[in-house]
């Protein structure tokens, strides 16, 4: 059994544009933009979507809209997002990247949130 839930949006940018694309979205938002310090390339929109952390990504790739979902089980939530017709891509750090039907991104990560929020409000899986 392990939990998981929806933890993040993040609008990926290319690098050239990360900081037009994080003016953009604060403003347009109507929330502040703040640096992530322990990973440069994150900017955070402060309570854009309530109850999710939102933040523009700094990528060398294309633009786009990714989600990251945390876990008590990194390995057994990827095999389950797996079985459901995910791919596995990357990993980067204790982060899975998955690309999921329709071709988006999804990112499979450890528990990020109070853990006794987690609780509350993951979802449980055999």
């Amino acid at each position: 059994m392990h939990r998981s839930r929806v933890y993040a949006v993040i609008i990926d940018a290319p690098e050239e544009e990360a900081e037009r694309a994080t003016a953009f979205w604060s403003a347009a938002l109507g929330v502040a933009a703040e640096p992530f310090a322990p990973e440069p390339q994150f900017t955070t929109l402060h309570e854009a979507l309530p109850g999710l952390v939102t933040a523009v990504q700094a990528v060398d790739d294309a633009p786009r809209i990714h989600l990251d979902i945390e876990t008590d089980d990194i390995e057994a939530e990827t095999a389950r997002l797996v079985d459901l017709g995910a791919e596995e891509i990357a990993q980067w750090q204790e982060c899975h990247v998955l690309r999921v039907p329709g071709g988006h991104l999804v990112c499979v990560l450890p528990v990020e949130t109070d853990p006794e929020a987690f609780r509350a409000g993951a979802n449980v899986w055999p």
